[in-house]
């Protein structure tokens, strides 16, 4: 049975993101708000929390997760990123956006795309997310919440709750988030391709 946390959007409290953290490091899933949608998150090196995630949204070994990051120095340590497109992510973070890279060595093989060697990274405008992040000192491992047959993600936490109480270990109530995923930018040398259009303005992106 799922722990249900309320945590307040704009002050969260710092006992309850303590505890969220610890689930995580113990190998747990949860559910968090974002800037965008609900998103499922666990920690970046735990294979069985990762393949509990892919149960849940059934997807198999090629779905693209995300690492979620703090800050541009977060994302330095886990994609290649050339002078241009740090200025690209830069002028377009925090925000609802997820952009694709070049995967360092620190970021598992099982995470990257197995064709390119490509990580999603992004970087969140959500306190809630931005706090869980300080607290555990590293990225979250996240796939957005889309469970199988939708086409959208979920956005209320109390249905959240009801679908997802046997499977996941922690629900975070932050308030209603949007019904849109992030917009997805490959990025290459400051040249950008959007691949999926979400929230955010993509209009920067477009030369």
């Amino acid at each position: 049975m799922a722990q249900y946390f309320h945590v307040h959007p704009d002050n969260p409290q710092a006992r309850l993101i303590h505890q969220a953290v610890a689930i995580i490091r113990e190998g747990g899933v949860i559910v968090y708000p974002t800037d965008s949608s609900y998103a499922l998150g666990c920690h970046i090196g735990d294979k069985a929390a990762m393949e509990r995630i892919r149960r849940i949204r059934r997807v198999d070994d090629r779905h693209n997760f995300t690492l979620v990051c703090r800050d541009l120095s977060d994302i330095s340590n886990y994609a290649r990123i050339s002078n241009l497109d740090y200025r690209v992510l830069k002028a377009n973070t925090p925000g609802p956006f997820t952009f694709i890279l070049p995967a360092t060595r620190e970021v598992p093989r099982r995470l990257q795309n197995p064709k390119r060697k490509t990580i999603g990274l992004r970087i969140p405008d959500h306190k809630i997310t931005q706090a869980l992040l300080e607290e555990l000192g590293e990225p979250l491992m996240s796939s957005t919440l889309i469970l199988p047959g939708e086409d959208m993600p979920m956005t209320d936490p109390d249905q959240i709750r009801d679908r997802l109480e046997h499977d996941v270990d922690l629900v975070i109530e932050g308030g209603p988030c949007d019904f849109e995923p992030t917009t997805v930018v490959e990025l290459e040398d400051g040249q950008a391709t959007i691949t999926r259009q979400g929230k955010g303005d993509a209009s920067a992106f477009v030369s």
